[in-house]
Parts: structure tokens; C-alpha cells; sequence
């Protein structure tokens, strides 16, 4: 029984979807002004994971992950290089795409941007001001009333009167309430702007949500996610605007994964600790970078430091080299493993307990190995099966374990290593053991078998 943690509530909850076996999930995505950082990664790679368990146990799962396509920054950074708003979008978008991809993410079945939904958005706005839940200010722009919402605050667990005390007031505000956000914002000169009611302007960041996901989905949907940063105001303000709009229940549970920390403190650029996602590609594989993503709990935080992708990449060597040289064969069906896996699944995605499965799992086939090797290669398939949940294992395993190294080139590795036969072939033992020496200087680790000699990279924690 499918359990998952509600952020509204604060508990696990048994999960009923809206419609038999079917999930609509809506999660926010990045606004694109710049490359994604490892946060960013982070984020979706959770989300990734649970769509494809989700998947994986038969449920028909419709994914939503917006663009924010207009924003302050991205006008900013189009001003800073003297180019459209609309070329910055496409450059970083196309960055977004390639990066997610080489992290192995799924793509969503839907990826509205902002600014194909601005009829929605007006048409949302327009009816939050007929209900008295929004209004003009006197300087044109448009803002939610949020004393007009009797639960503002039931995300992020605050009293609205302890949020307005820790607001900042602007001087000469022209909000009603310090915590009143805009909803259309009129355009400054030379900014991109969209015709409405209310004047050319564009939309605030919070109504685009509300309008694209239920455009998408309707007025309720299951799942909607993003990082715990977004819980407030972000989220919160969704749920206002939306519920009173439509006065329904807006979302049927709320998921946050964790924050991403360097080195135990926040990443940020002012620290000079923030690292995109193409910057850790140039030096991990992606697979590496991935396995680091998901191993914590989403909810959890995550550490970033070299020895945690060093430790990732041991873990990853330590499945591959399991499933090295098996004979193909179909998946040990009806499994304790399986069984555990799915439990520990259930239980709100505990994806550290569902790694320790496949851990014993890869064990169990290293055991078997020698005493039934038909048996140890169903437990074999059984570990891959399981490893396409969480998105990794799917390579092959030389290729993974031998990778690429231009400083170490495979030719000058193989080689060395018919020195080495050859030298033991000729009994020039104390030879052969100085190449292997050399090797492992190179961080390259032979393994003879009856089938012949055996190489892979080896990581080293730092």
C-alpha cells in the first residue's frame, strides 16, 4: 500500500488517486536565465525516480514540469548581453534539455512555458478579481488579497499575522498587505509585455503555476512537487489563488525534496561554492552524478562534497563488477528481494533502504556465482530490473568499468597488459608483477580469469 508524505499535513499518507490508477503530477520547473545547478539536479532527479517507480508499478502517470520562460532575471540577463528575452530562453532551455538528459531524466509529457499561457492567466486573474480576491493597485499593478484567503499559511504552517510581522514593507507601498503578491505586473519601457485588462505587463511568477497546471489537469490534480525552498511563498500562494478561484481542493498531496548543501552549507554563488551541472559532468560520469542524486531520501537533505560522488562511483563499480561476465538470463521472478524493494518503495519512496535490497541482492549473486551460475544470473537480471527503476545500472558493464581516462588511453592499458602475458607466459614472474604494479599505479586493477585478463578503472577517495 502506497504511502507518501504530505507536506499539507505533515504524515504519511495512504495515496488514493483522484482517478483509478491514473496520477496527474505537476512539478516547477526552472526559470531559465541560466545553466542549472546541481540543485536543480537534485530536485528533478527525485521526482525522476518516483515517476518511473510510480510507472513501474502500472500506474498511468501524466508528468507536467513547467518553464519559467519571463521572469526579472531572464529581462536582466537579455539587457546584460544586448539580445532578446526570447534568445536567452531558447539557449538555456537547450542547455536544461542536454543536461538533463545526460542525468538520465525522463522527459515530461508536458513542458508548458509562461508565455503560452498568458490568455489562462488573464482569464485566472479576471475571475479572482470578480470574487474580490485580487485588485488593481494604484499604480496598475494586479495583486492577490491574501486576507481574503482564510487559510493562508496551511503549507508552510504559519499564522498570517506571524508572516505580515516578517514581511518587508516597501516604502510607499501600494499593496493592501505586506503579503499581498502581484499577479500581473504593467510593463516598464522596453520590457516584453502582453496586452490585458489591466494594461500591456506580463504575468507574477506564483499565478503561472496555478493556471498551467490546471489547464493541464482541471481544477484538482494528485501530486504536485518541487524543492522545499518553493514551500513558501511559492506554494503557498498556489494554493490560495487556486482554491479560491475554483473554490475546490486544489492539490491532493504535496511533496518536497530536500535541499542540496556544499560541503554542509548552502549552495551559493556569493560562497563561491555553486556548481553547475555540466560544470560536475566534466569530471563524473553522469551516471555517478545521478546515483549521488537519489541515493539519500528525497525529503533529506543532500551533501555534496568530492568523497560523496568518490563513494558514488564505488557503489555503482561495486553493481557493475556484480553484473560483469553474467550469462543473460529472464529476471528470478516472485523474489524477497523484489518484495523488499517494493515495501521500502511504498513506504514514501525510501529509496536508502530500497539501495540496501539492492546491495544484499548484488551479494547474493557474487555467492552464487560459483555454486550456480544459471541461478546467480536470474539475481543478476533481477538487480538490473531493479536498477532501471532508479535509472542507473543499464549500461555495459565494461563500459562503465573501464570508462574513459585520456590521460590513461585503453591501448596503452592493453598494451601493458600483453607485456604482462606475455612476460608470465615466458615465467618472467617478477616482470609481470612490476607491469601489474604500473597498472595499478594508473588506477587500473587486472583480474585474471580462465576466459583471460580482465580490466577496470578504479576510484580514489580524495
Amino acid at each position: 500500500m502506497l504511502k507518501i508524505y504530505n507536506s499539507m499535513t505533515q504524515e504519511k499518507e495512504i495515496f488514493q488517486p483522484l482517478q483509478p490508477n491514473k496520477i496527474n503530477i505537476y512539478v516547477c520547473g526552472p526559470t531559465v536565465y541560466d545553466f542549472c545547478h546541481i540543485g536543480n539536479g537534485r530536485t528533478y532527479a527525485a521526482f525522476d525516480l518516483i515517476i518511473r517507480y510510480l510507472r513501474w508499478r502500472d500506474y498511468d502517470v501524466t508528468y507536467v514540469r513547467n518553464i519559467t520562460d519571463i521572469d526579472d532575471k531572464i529581462i536582466k540577463r537579455a539587457n546584460e548581453n544586448n539580445e532578446s528575452f526570447e534568445a536567452v530562453v531558447e539557449r538555456f532551455t537547450t542547455a536544461m534539455h542536454d543536461d538533463f538528459t545526460h542525468l538520465g531524466l525522463l522527459s515530461p509529457n508536458h513542458e508548458p512555458r509562461a508565455t503560452e499561457y498568458v490568455p489562462h492567466i488573464i482569464q485566472l486573474i479576471e475571475k479572482l478579481i470578480h470574487n474580490n480576491s485580487a485588485y488593481v493597485a494604484t499604480n496598475g499593478d494586479v495583486y492577490y488579497d491574501v486576507r481574503q484567503f482564510k487559510n493562508y499559511g496551511c503549507l508552510s504552517h504559519h499564522n498570517i499575522d506571524q508572516l505580515e510581522s516578517g514581511a518587508r514593507v516597501e516604502i510607499n507601498d501600494v499593496k493592501r498587505d505586506p503579503l499581498d503578491f502581484v499577479l500581473w505586473k504593467l510593463a516598464k519601457p522596453g520590457e516584453p509585455s502582453w496586452e490585458s485588462p489591466w494594461g500591456a505587463g506580463r504575468p507574477g511568477w506564483h499565478i503561472e503555476c496555478s493556471a498551467m497546471s490546471t489547464s493541464i489537469f482541471g481544477d484538482q490534480f494528485d501530486l504536485h512537487g518541487g524543492g522545499k525552498d518553493l514551500i513558501f511563498p511559492h506554494h503557498e500562494n498556489e494554493i490560495a489563488q487556486s482554491e479560491s478561484a475554483t473554490q475546490k481542493k486544489f492539490v491532493s498531496i504535496w511533496m518536497h525534496a530536500g535541499y542540496l548543501q556544499i560541503e554542509k552549507e548552502k549552495m551559493s554563488k556569493s560562497l563561491g561554492n555553486f556548481f553547475t551541472i555540466r560544470d560536475l559532468l566534466k569530471n563524473n560520469k553522469p551516471e555517478v552524478l545521478r546515483y549521488f542524486m537519489i541515493s539519500s531520501h528525497y525529503r533529506s537533505p543532500v551533501h555534496y562534497s568530492e568523497q560523496a560522488l568518490t563513494l558514488a562511483h564505488k557503489a555503482l563499480e561495486r553493481f557493475y563488477n556484480t553484473l560483469r561476465d553474467l550469462p543473460e538470463a529472464p529476471p528470478l521472478s516472485r523474489s524477497e528481494f523484489e518484495k523488499r524493494f517494493i515495501a521500502a518503495m511504498d513506504d514514501d519512496f525510501n529509496t536508502p533502504i530500497a539501495f540496501a535490497v539492492l546491495f544484499d541482492l548484488a551479494h547474493e549473486v557474487q555467492r552464487l556465482r560459483d555454486k550456480d551460475l544459471a541461478l546467480a544470473a536470474q539475481h543478476g537480471s533481477l538487480l538490473k530490473l531493479l536498477g532501471s527503476v532508479f535509472g542507473i545500472l543499464q549500461d555495459n558493464p565494461d563500459n562503465f568499468l573501464q570508462g574513459e581516462d585520456a590521460s590513461v588511453p585503453v591501448e596503452k592499458i592493453e598494451a601493458l597488459i600483453a607485456a604482462r602475458n606475455q612476460a608470465r607466459a615466458d615465467k618472467q614472474w617478477a616482470e609481470g608483477d612490476r607491469i601489474r604494479d604500473e597498472l595499478l599505479e594508473l588506477s587500473i586493477v587486472l583480474e585474471d580469469a580462465t576466459s583471460g585478463t580482465k580490466w577496470k578503472r578504479i576510484s580514489k577517495i580524495k
